[in-house]
């Protein structure tokens, strides 16, 4: 009798945690905060049948086979015991205050009961620790405007003293191109006889017009001529 009201219990008690329903609600995806400054991350869910016990807990989530949760022993850590809406949603909070660089990672809730097999996390949201640039000179957006503006103005000038330095350049190459050509075409006809090149130009064209048979009678002539001039 006794063992047969204890493996009655047992099988209640199984019916029992097997109606316990977990629905998990979205949660942020990832926030960004600055170095030194406080961060508040929230996870949600929903839960039907029975209380599920919530545990924080950072990336990786075991080490060495324990659940690496977030240091409750940190004064910077503050976490409330969860707060119910009017939805029945379930909702845990966790602040970090004065957050450090190796602060960042994923943080998600751990949603622990015996009914649950295997244990559920929440979504989670990635936290960002940032370090803000630090501005070596403080200057407003109006002088970076006129900053800008400058610069524009001195480049276009730059480009316009170029451009008139390499016409200038081009024409003083012309110009030089064509004195040298002239030069050359003035030392062709330097050191001629202008009379040499005039008698013989005019031997040429007599011989044109006299014909070949004038050349045969003068040289006749010159021949009497010297037969005539003997003894």
């Amino acid at each position: 009798m006794v063992a047969v009201t204890f493996l009655f219990l047992c099988f209640w008690a199984a019916g029992d945690l097997s109606r316990i329903q977990v629905t998990l609600e979205p949660d942020r995806p990832s926030q960004r905060v600055q170095l030194s400054h406080t961060a508040s991350l929230r996870c949600c869910y929903s839960v039907t049948g029975g209380a599920v016990d919530t545990t924080w807990a950072t990336s990786p989530h075991m080490v060495k086979g324990i659940l690496r949760g977030v240091d409750w022993r940190d004064n910077r850590v503050t976490v409330d015991g969860g707060n119910l809406t009017a939805a029945g949603v379930m909702c845990h909070t966790l602040i970090l205050r004065e957050v450090r660089l190796n602060d960042t990672g994923l943080y998600q809730c751990f949603l622990n009961h015996s009914a649950l097999r295997p244990s559920v996390y929440t979504h989670g949201t990635f936290l960002h620790v940032y370090m803000p640039i630090v501005k070596i000179l403080d200057i407003s957006e109006s002088t970076k405007n006129s900053i800008l503006t400058a610069e524009g103005m001195l480049l276009m000038v730059a480009v316009l003293l170029h451009g008139t330095m390499m016409l200038c350049k081009t024409k003083k190459l012309n110009q030089l191109k064509k004195k040298r050509v002239k030069e050359e075409e003035e030392n062709i006809y330097e050191g001629l006889n202008l009379e040499e090149c005039c008698s013989t130009y005019d031997q040429i064209q007599r011989s044109l017009v006299q014909g070949p048979y004038q050349d045969v009678g003068n040289m006749i002539m010159e021949e009497e001529e010297i037969q005539l001039e003997k003894p």
